[in-house]
């Protein structure tokens, strides 16, 4: 097609966007424990929700399985970077497997919250999302009972708690800030002495992408956002920009998967991408764009991120 006969279209992207540094450190794991055990590795659940990601590391000896029983006694197993229940690591030492928690640093220090609130005994009560590797990994650091699952402001009416004058509150680190706010403001005023974060549960890169994805809204007819079906950081990136007025906000996995009629007659259209998809995919968009489009990148940046968290020390030294 001609150049001149290309509708012009001008395409905002979102900054930051992508990984973020708990994903980059849990793919690194993977990578460097093949790296240093050779193939297979096994890794329990997805190592981060992304087709893309998991396909590529499968094809390079990866073996990704749901539970501890598929895996042999004497090939290393990584644990995700949305983190397991207590119960996982305790029965990997059992059968002296070797094993590498890749749960990201800030899913961590959520478990540590959870636990020193545990100790100092107050009830928890999580802001998640049911089913959520995340929420299953946090909830089972702690007794059954111990930690109560909240998902909307309703589900705040109906709890039934031990005590209401002991108890504390935390938050999956991949939601939404303003659907949190809203569920944490109810919690007060049901609870007024229950004890919050020191600061927000929701991590860093959520907040960032939200924020960026808010500030292109005003600007675009159509948003989309990469990811996978699974990434509950990148559904929240859509949800994110449907209230910000985005007539048209959609998951796309990749280029091959946009819905080129639902774009006809846009102008403007938004990329992101969530924390756990790769840029390449995004560059496969822009590319996708640009074939059909007289294209204008413009880049709307609203934060700068240079968080980088170390990989455990058992993958930084030399196989024996």
């Amino acid at each position: 097609m001609p150049q001149d006969t290309k509708p012009p279209l001008t395409l905002y992207l979102a900054a930051p966007r992508g990984f973020c540094a708990g994903v980059d450190r849990a793919i690194r794991i993977v990578e460097m424990a093949l790296e240093k055990w050779g193939a297979p590795v096994y890794v329990r659940h997805e190592i981060v929700h992304n087709r893309h990601v998991v396909d590529g590391l499968r094809a390079r000896g990866a073996v990704f399985v749901e539970e501890l029983d598929e895996c042999p006694d004497d090939r290393p197993v990584i644990f995700s970077a949305h983190g397991v229940p207590k119960a996982v690591p305790a029965e990997a030492a059992r059968r002296e497997m070797l094993y590498v928690d890749a749960t990201c640093p800030l899913v961590s220090k959520v478990h540590i919250e959870a636990e020193r609130h545990h100790e100092n005994g107050l009830q928890i009560i999580m802001i998640g999302h049911t089913g959520h590797p995340e929420t299953i990994g946090t909830m089972g650091q702690l007794p059954d009972g111990e930690v109560l699952l909240v998902e909307t402001v309703a589900d705040v009416a109906k709890l039934k708690v031990r005590d209401p004058e002991r108890l504390a509150f935390i938050t999956q680190t991949t939601l939404s800030v303003d659907d949190t706010a809203d569920i944490v403001e109810a919690l007060k005023a049901r609870f007024p002495a229950i004890i919050g974060p020191h600061k927000e549960d929701i991590c860093y890169a959520t907040t960032n992408r939200q924020a960026a994805v808010k500030a292109i809204a005003p600007k675009i007819d159509a948003l989309l956002v990469i990811g996978s079906p699974n990434s509950s950081n990148s559904q929240r990136l859509v949800e994110v920009g449907r209230a910000a007025g985005c007539r048209y906000a959609q998951l796309v996995q990749g280029a091959d998967h946009i819905d080129w009629r639902a774009l006809e007659g846009a102008r403007a259209v938004g990329l992101t991408a969530g924390a756990s998809a790769p840029e390449e995919l995004v560059n496969d968009v822009v590319e996708a764009f640009a074939a059909r489009h007289d294209l204008t990148r413009e880049t709307v940046e609203t934060a700068v991120e240079r968080v980088e968290f170390k990989v455990p020390r058992i993958l930084r030294t030399q196989p024996a």
